[in-house]
């Protein structure tokens, strides 16, 4: 059984920093698109940034672009993000996921399922983070 854990989100003020952290337990046997999810209240959850396992390419939603950077390290089998210049707009709950199912072009265009489901899909519980003004 796969399952994700998020952690290091946390309360920083405008232009600060943060770094996410996802630890994948249980084994992911094929390749698939990591990504970052936010969902702030009253809004839908979005893509925020994505991850292709097998060869690293990237996407980054264009209202994070330039100030976050996805990696992961595939030897600790750990997925992050780390956010720069943070805004009170990025305050949100941040999920982790790995989508198992979705074609390579879309993690690369960040056209990702919000409905992912095992065996197909996995998410995390999420970590909340908080930008003050």
């Amino acid at each position: 059984q796969v399952q994700l854990a998020e952690s290091g989100g946390g309360s920083v003020q405008a232009g600060g920093s943060l770094t996410l952290s996802c630890a994948t337990s249980g084994y992911i046997h094929t390749n698939y698109c990591g990504a970052w999810f936010r969902q702030a209240p009253g809004k839908e959850r979005e893509v925020v940034a994505s991850i292709f396992s097998n060869n690293g390419r990237t996407y980054y939603a264009s209202s994070v672009k330039g100030r976050f950077t996805i990696s992961r390290d595939n030897a600790r089998n750990t997925l992050y993000l780390q956010m720069n210049s943070l805004k009170p707009e990025d305050a949100a709950m941040y999920y982790c996921a790995a989508d198992l199912e979705s074609p390579p072009s879309d993690c690369y265009s960040g056209s990702l399922s919000r409905q992912l489901r095992p065996p197909f899909g996995y998410w995390g519980q999420g970590t909340q983070v908080t930008v003050s003004s």
